[in-house]
């Protein structure tokens, strides 16, 4: 689509102003004296549908000015990022638990993870879009990248290395207290502190560098994911953009079934695979070369139905294991979904 400068500008500056309104709602109603309040899960399900329902009503948008076709590909966009999101969640809650992150300060932090997200993003798809348009032979690197991608998940799955990995002891973690000194306690929600007449970052710093880093490595893989379903800047910037507005709240409601998503990794590493290997189809077929193309009808369908395929199979899964481990005393997963929940009391 071709889309004006000045559709661009509202659309940036609506997004803006969603995410003021969220800080101010949100993180607001508290009173000096008590600070940040936590999070609970009723306030997280309604601000989860309010975002929900913004990317549906924009969808629907684009539809009625753009047709079906542009419309299918914003919805395919959406719904892959929305899934990559929840591996991306997973992730960040293994850092803040490194990190022990109060949980009446976990909103603050994901909050600055969602706007470095946006960033971050936004300059890999101006690059991207202006990759594509300089050689189709990048859609080769971009199915290779995905694909490598997706057996890496599976691998690390299988493996168990992301329980494993210390978040709080990486390169860029490492780096920060070379150069700086680190308190040990939180001082609220800042990021330095005076002590002893010597500046100190505080582990909320910490936290956010880590969360920074992990942003990076997600959209190294998200971008190229969402480039083989459109090609269009501004669908690619939307999609992606309303996928994140939403994340926080998205992080409380579905604390308590971190653990029981087995699946999910499998899910999204076959959606990647799918994407992976269309891309490359199309850039074969831009090369001249006859092959057939899998069209954004098809995409569609397979992206909503393997991800609705694995979050079933995974529940199924959890509700066998979860009556199995009450049977023998209530250890295993259903113990460690039953500590997730309790980061997200009730209202």
């Amino acid at each position: 689509m071709d889309i004006p400068l000045w559709i661009w500008l509202t659309t940036i500056g609506a997004m803006v102003a969603v995410l003021a309104v969220d800080l101010a709602i949100v993180d607001h109603p508290w009173s000096k004296k008590s600070g940040p309040r936590e999070f609970g899960m009723k306030q997280a399900a309604w601000w989860a549908v309010f975002y929900i329902g913004i990317a549906v009503a924009f969808g629907l948008g684009v539809w009625y000015f753009g047709g079906t076709a542009v419309a299918g590909e914003y919805f395919a966009g959406f719904l892959t990022e929305k899934s990559l999101s929840v591996d991306n969640l997973f992730v960040f809650y293994l850092i803040m638990t490194a990190f022990a992150v109060p949980k009446r300060y976990q909103h603050e932090v994901l909050l600055v993870g969602i706007v470095i997200a946006l960033v971050m993003r936004g300059a890999f798809i101006a690059v991207g879009a202006q990759m594509i348009n300089a050689f189709s032979e990048v859609f080769y690197a971009f199915g290779a990248l995905l694909i490598y991608t997706a057996v890496k998940i599976v691998r690390d799955h299988i493996k168990g290395t992301d329980d494993e990995k210390d978040f709080s002891d990486s390169f860029a973690v490492r780096t920060v207290r070379r150069f700086w000194p680190v308190t040990e306690e939180y001082h609220g929600a800042r990021l330095t502190v005076v002590q002893h007449g010597r500046r100190y970052v505080t582990p909320m710093l910490m936290v956010i560098v880590a969360i920074g880093v992990t942003d990076l490595m997600f959209a190294v893989d998200s971008i190229p994911a969402i480039f083989g379903l459109t090609q269009d800047p501004y669908l690619v910037f939307t999609a992606n953009a309303f996928a994140l507005l939403g994340l926080r709240q998205l992080y409380f409601l579905l604390a308590g079934l971190m653990d029981r998503l087995a699946y999910i990794s499998w899910g999204l590493a076959a959606v990647m695979v799918f994407i992976g290997v269309k891309m490359v189809l199309h850039a074969l077929h831009e090369n001249h070369v006859p092959v057939p193309e899998i069209g954004i009808g098809l995409s569609l369908g397979v992206i909503i139905g393997v991800m609705t395929v694995t979050v079933v199979a995974s529940l199924l899964r959890f509700r066998g294991g979860g009556r199995a481990d009450e049977s023998s005393g209530g250890s295993g997963e259903s113990g460690e979904s039953g500590e997730l929940a309790s980061d997200a009391p009730a209202e």
